[in-house]
């Protein structure tokens, strides 16, 4: 059942894709947290569902198979113990909460249907939400002293972006650490939802780390066996070598480029300023085109080999195997390239060679990209670009066609 999950590269034709519909947890954020939890405004829910479900429906419309996260982690709940003790055990931290109302809280939770559980695994809690556990013994300090508001299990309103907590390098699956504390329990969801849910068993693993940090979104297939991975802000340069050592040591990739970019929000990821949107052509932030450097990870012997820096277009295009990658600007005038960049201008999904969906607000852009010979699927994101996320950012792929 899981042979048709492989990804290989970034514009073969889409056939499976993970997305997450946001939901109580975007509810969840104030003017007090959003910054801590990494959204630039606070959405309209309503209307940032109604965009992602046009979103999902655009996807379905040319024969893709759209998947929820948080229906395939209700389905994982109902099915395996093992998994509903894994999702709690994330949850419930008793370095925040202390051991009794820790100890308690897990013991209240574990009773819940998998709805209600999974509702509060993605959603959080409020103290004001927490019921009455544990009275029989002394008052917990921890819940006398917080405010009726404050959480006693995080919401995840980034979980909205599917690529960064699990992404899929040829038949495996990677499930990395998250950088920032405010999106580290994600990737604990996706864990459990591959391990348990039925849909993946059998599914391997392609790299799993619980310490140096890589995120989807730095990583970019470029062709079969080409990987480049963004150094930055979300992903380490410890990170980006244990990833390439480890696809080296699975036979997944023969060449790994480390591209370090600007730690900074507007540069969060590689894929903010770059993605692919044909086997031969990138949409590309032009103030960063000849700046973009790479160094190139080669297996050698069994080991490691490391060259460079060198110009990412042309590493890229060396390891790619073609005479030079096809660079779409996102626009010639400097202030109309950064507002674009800032609006997700350079973070398409290809649905397949040479097409791509993009949000419509991109004008120039999309412009650019159609005068280049890319069809543009236009969806609505001003609700939805709030978390700073665009169309690749928020799907996962499990399968594309070979290409």
């Amino acid at each position: 059942m899981n042979a048709q999950l492989c990804v290989d590269s970034e514009v073969g034709a889409l056939t499976t894709v993970l997305l997450h519909r946001p939901g109580a947890e975007l509810e969840r954020l104030t003017p007090r947290n959003n910054d801590q939890l990494l959204f630039d405004a606070l959405p309209w829910v309503a209307r940032a569902q109604e965009e992602h479900d046009a979103f999902a429906e655009l996807l379905r419309s040319r024969g893709v198979e759209v998947l929820l996260l948080a229906d395939l982690l209700r389905e994982t709940l109902e099915v395996s113990g093992a998994a509903r003790i894994q999702g709690i055990s994330s949850a419930v931290d008793p370095r925040r909460l202390g051991h009794a109302l820790a100890q308690d809280l897990a013991a209240h939770l574990r009773t819940l249907p998998a709805p209600e559980l999974t509702r509060i695994l993605v959603a959080g809690m409020t103290f004001d939400e927490l019921p009455e556990i544990g009275t029989a013994g002394p008052p917990s300090l921890v819940r006398l002293m917080h405010h009726g508001g404050d959480f006693v299990i995080d919401p995840l309103p980034n979980l909205l972006f599917t690529r960064d907590s699990s992404f899929w390098i040829g038949p495996r699956v990677a499930i990395p650490t998250l950088a920032l504390p405010a999106r580290r329990r994600e990737a604990s969801l996706t864990d459990l939802i591959y391990a348990f849910h039925p849909r993946f068993l059998g599914v391997r693993r392609a790299y799993e780390s619980h310490t140096a940090p890589v995120e989807g979104g730095d990583v970019l297939l470029l062709a079969p066996g080409v990987i480049a991975v963004g150094v930055g802000e979300r992903t380490s340069p410890a990170g980006a070598e244990a990833l390439a050592r480890s696809v080296f040591e699975d036979g997944l990739a023969h060449t790994v480029l480390a591209v370090p970019i600007a730690q900074q929000r507007a540069s969060m990821h590689l894929d903010t300023v770059c993605t692919m949107v044909d086997i031969d052509a990138v949409v590309m932030y032009p103030a960063i085109r000849d700046t973009l450097e790479a160094f190139t990870i080669r297996r050698d012997d069994g080991d490691a080999r490391i060259g460079g820096p060198r110009p990412f277009l042309e590493a890229a295009a060396e390891a790619m195997g073609i005479d030079k990658l096809r660079v779409i600007d996102t626009g010639l005038d400097s202030v109309v390239a950064e507002r674009e960049q800032w609006d997700d201008g350079n973070n398409t999904l290809a649905v397949a060679p040479g097409v791509v969906v993009a949000y419509e607000r991109n004008v120039e852009t999309n412009a650019r990209l159609e005068a280049a010979g890319i069809e543009v699927l236009r969806i609505a994101g001003s609700e939805l670009g709030s978390g700073r996320g665009g169309p690749r950012c928020m799907s996962c792929p499990l399968a594309r066609a070979v290409l």
